[in-house]
């Protein structure tokens, strides 16, 4: 009478090696097509190359920015997003993308500043807590400006609004140019934090007449 092993006396038939070979490649190659389509069509890893958007990101950071906004999820006010230079925004030594912050989407009109320093969107005065300016400046912006953001283009602008040239000097950017919004500071692990848009403040903004 031949030897059982416990797996078969328990009714259990024995895995062979090459059963666990096999499985093993399979979830490896899942896992490797899996991480290829997140990051071919899903998310995209990004370099802070400027002080723009200080203090949110600094110079360096790495982020991770969600390719499905514009084309499955909104653009919306406050969204920290990355987009292909609409043309000499950027010298070529100096890429291809740009970040900032989605101040109006097509149809707003955007102006600054009121008699309390802030931009207002709609007619609708906006607390911006992220922004950094001189220490004795109250405007968020130096420039006065009004525009209304025209049908298929956003206006963006930097959180260090004193050191980002942005829609304030190089116009509106078409939605069309737009990769995705940053949502998560991944790198250095001392900066990891999530990206808000500050809905609390840009959610009140009433949509354009």
């Amino acid at each position: 009478m031949s030897e059982q092993t416990d797996e078969s006396r328990a009714g259990r038939p024995v895995r062979s090696g090459w059963r666990f070979v096999r499985d093993l490649a399979v979830i490896v190659v899942v896992a490797l097509l899996a991480s290829f389509l997140v990051k071919a069509y899903l998310v995209r890893a990004f370099s802070i190359p400027s002080g723009s958007m200080e203090r949110t990101l600094l110079i360096g950071d790495n982020v991770l920015v969600n390719e499905l906004v514009p084309g499955v999820a909104p653009l919306r006010r406050g969204d920290v997003v990355v987009f292909r230079d609409p043309g000499d925004w950027l010298t070529s030594e100096q890429g291809d993308d740009l970040i900032k912050r989605v101040i109006g989407l097509p149809g707003d009109r955007v102006s600054c500043c009121d008699a309390e320093g802030r931009l207002s969107v709609n007619g609708h005065a906006v607390d911006e807590p992220y922004v950094v300016r001189p220490s004795d400046v109250d405007r968020v912006s130096a420039e006065d400006f009004d525009v209304t953001v025209p049908a298929g283009r956003i206006w963006v602008m930097g959180d260090n609004r004193y050191e980002s040239a942005d829609s304030r000097i190089h116009g509106t950017v078409p939605t069309a140019d737009v990769v995705g919004r940053a949502f998560v500071v991944t790198w250095p692990i001392t900066r990891w934090s999530v990206l808000g848009r500050y809905g609390e403040e840009w959610d009140a903004v009433p949509d354009p007449r």
